[in-house]
C-alpha cells in the first residue's frame, strides 16, 4: 500500500506563473482593496466590480501554464497515494496532470448560483451582470471570500489527518483555516517546507525547510521523496 502524502499548496506555487498574488508588494491588493472586491459586502454594494475582478483573473488564468513545481508534484503519484490540498483558485495543478486536488477557496472556472452554493456551471469567459442561473439568481465566481466558511475545510482536515507526509509549498502559513492543516498531521509524519520566506514561518518540531522558490525547491524535494519511498 502507498504512503498517504498531502500537499498544501498556497500563493507562491501559482506566482511563478505569472498570477500575482494578494500580499506582494506588486500584488493584487495595490490595484483593488480587499474589501471592494473580496467580501460578500462588496458583492452586494457593487457586483459589477466584483466580476470585473474576477473576469480578469480568470482571464490571466487561462493565458498561464503549470511551472516546473507543479509539472515535479505530479511524479510522485507514481511512488505515493497524494492528494493536493491548494488555497489558489486556479486549475494549473490540474492541467499539470495531478489526480487528487482540493480546492478550498473555490475554482475561479467555475461559476455558481447566488442563491445555491451547490449549482455550479463551468466558466471560461466572462460573468455578465444579469447573466443567471436556473434558480432565476445572479451567478457569482466560485470561489470563498472573506468572511465566508470554507466548505472544504473539513474534508480537507480529514485527509491531514490521515497523512505520513506533509508538504507545504509556497505559503507563508498566516492564513486560516487553511494554514492549521499542517497542525492536523499525526505528530510522526514527515513535514516539510518549501518557501523563499523561512524567517516568517511559525517554528514546529519535525519540519524540514527547503528555503527556496517553488520551481527551485519543488523538484529537489520530489527527488528526495522518491528516494524515501524506496526504504
Amino acid at each position: 500500500m502507498k504512503k498517504k502524502l498531502v500537499i498544501l499548496t498556497g500563493a507562491g506555487i501559482s506566482a511563478e506563473s505569472g498570477l500575482k498574488t494578494f500580499r506582494d508588494s506588486d500584488g493584487l491588493w495595490e490595484m483593488y482593496k480587499l474589501e471592494d472586491v473580496a467580501t460578500p459586502m462588496a458583492w452586494k454594494k457593487n457586483p459589477a466590480l466584483v466580476l470585473e475582478f474576477y473576469n480578469q483573473r480568470r482571464k490571466d488564468v487561462l493565458n498561464a501554464a503549470p511551472n516546473a513545481a507543479h509539472i515535479a508534484l505530479v511524479k510522485l503519484e507514481k511512488y505515493f497515494d497524494v492528494t493536493i490540498i491548494t488555497q489558489n483558485i486556479d486549475d494549473l495543478h490540474e492541467r499539470a496532470g495531478s489526480g487528487k486536488i482540493i480546492h478550498l477557496h473555490g475554482e475561479i472556472l467555475k461559476s455558481r448560483s447566488s442563491k445555491d452554493e451547490d449549482l455550479l456551471y463551468e466558466c471560461r469567459g466572462d460573468i455578465k451582470m444579469g447573466e443567471l442561473c436556473e434558480l432565476g439568481s445572479q451567478l457569482r465566481p466560485h470561489v470563498v471570500w472573506f468572511h465566508e466558511a470554507v466548505p472544504m475545510m473539513e474534508p480537507a482536515a480529514a485527509i491531514s489527518g490521515e497523512a505520513a507526509i506533509f508538504v507545504v509549498i509556497g505559503t507563508s502559513l498566516q492564513v486560516y483555516p487553511a494554514a492549521g492543516l499542517i497542525n492536523y498531521a499525526p505528530y510522526s509524519s514527515m513535514k516539510y517546507l518549501v518557501d523563499p520566506n523561512v524567517d516568517s514561518m511559525p517554528r514546529m518540531k519535525n519540519l524540514e525547510v527547503i528555503a527556496a522558490k517553488a520551481t527551485e525547491g519543488v523538484p529537489v524535494l520530489v527527488e528526495k521523496l522518491i528516494a524515501v519511498s524506496k526504504y
